[in-house]
């Protein structure tokens, strides 16, 4: 897994590990052109030479295939639809709004999916941000460290009044400067809270039902939703906010600040919650089946290459990897 550093004044430089909308768009062109045309041979060998053309271009093609195959979109009404709407759109639309169109066809996991690998469309607008498996470490200009997880995006605001950090999506590592800032707050707002850091370190992440809070080191005022009251979150808690409000969790499954040393360390974690934690940092579908989801796991992974490490778990648990292609793997039980 990629990790970059760079200060706040510094403009993005980092390679995108996914392949570009133009290379994907070119697949998706050539997908469609040979199922209309009913897999023409000459066709075909049209598009076996732009395959191999680029890297790129085979990388793109295994994307857009392994959605249309993996996922049986001709079972799925609309998505023929959704993937010509797409193709079309982004010839006359700006991307963020082909993408937002692609959203609203009857595609809800699908096009969500497509969405992801295309990149977070917040990476388009936001002041930093991360892709599928990069890290990134920015040094603020208070002297913060601000450290993006994968598939991350934040907004900052620094003005005389506050030292405002808004998440996005995704999760961060805030390690608050030690010089005192009288009258500007250290602020990190995310859907769901208004956490205010004084000292130390805490790692923020906004799930799509709530935001969990981990605190290493030092405190954090949690400014709790629609009452205003405050809570203090102390070193090594954990917490859960929403919009009924907040939970200190007493028993955690996961290591939330080892993803900044490129690790997942797990204390009796359900495999089925493992594999949801190990899809961030990939492209494509990772699942199991029923019958495994709950097997528990302990242990230090690295994550630096997720495929290698599902290619562990059969080591340590009945399970085998069924895998039609590298972006769509689901565990099974041993027979």
């Amino acid at each position: 897994m990629r990790s970059t550093t760079v200060t706040c004044c510094a403009s993005r430089t980092s390679a995108e590990v996914a392949p570009s909308s133009k290379a994907v768009k070119q697949a998706i062109h050539w997908m469609l052109s040979l199922r209309e045309s009913g897999n023409d041979p000459a066709l075909s060998q049209q598009c076996e030479r732009w395959r191999k053309a680029e890297q790129e271009h085979e990388l793109a093609w295994q994307r857009v295939i392994s959605l249309h195959q993996d996922l049986d979109l001709r079972a799925i009404p609309g998505a023929g639809v959704a993937l010509q709407t797409l193709e079309t759109s982004q010839r006359r639309l700006h991307r963020r709004q082909a993408l937002k169109l692609l959203s609203g066809v009857a595609l809800v996991g699908t096009a969500s999916w497509l969405a992801k690998d295309l990149d977070s469309v917040g990476t388009w607008t936001s002041d930093f941000a991360t892709v599928t498996g990069e890290r990134r470490s920015v040094r603020l200009p208070d002297g913060s460290l601000l450290q993006l997880n994968t598939r991350s995006a934040v907004d900052l605001a620094f003005t005389e009044q506050q030292r405002m950090i808004r998440l996005k999506h995704g999760e961060l590592m805030l390690t608050c400067s030690e010089t005192p800032y009288q009258g500007r707050p250290l602020l990190v707002q995310t859907r769901d809270a208004l956490l205010e850091g004084f000292e130390g370190r805490f790692v923020v992440r906004q799930d799509f039902d709530c935001t969990r809070v981990s605190v290493g080191q030092g405190k954090v005022a949690l400014h709790l939703p629609g009452t205003g009251e405050l809570q203090w979150i102390g070193s090594e808690q954990d917490w859960r906010v929403d919009a009924f409000g907040a939970q200190r969790l007493e028993q955690v499954d996961m290591d939330a600040a080892a993803w900044a040393e490129g690790l997942i360390v797990t204390r009796d974690m359900r495999l089925a919650d493992f594999l949801a934690q190990v899809s961030r940092y990939r492209h494509g579908y990772l699942g199991c089946t029923e019958e495994v989801a709950d097997l528990r796991l302990s242990g230090v992974y690295r994550l630096d290459d997720p495929y290698r490490l599902l290619q562990l778990l059969p080591q340590t648990l009945p399970v085998r990897l069924c895998k039609h292609t590298r972006w769509w793997i689901r565990l099974e039980p041993v027979a």
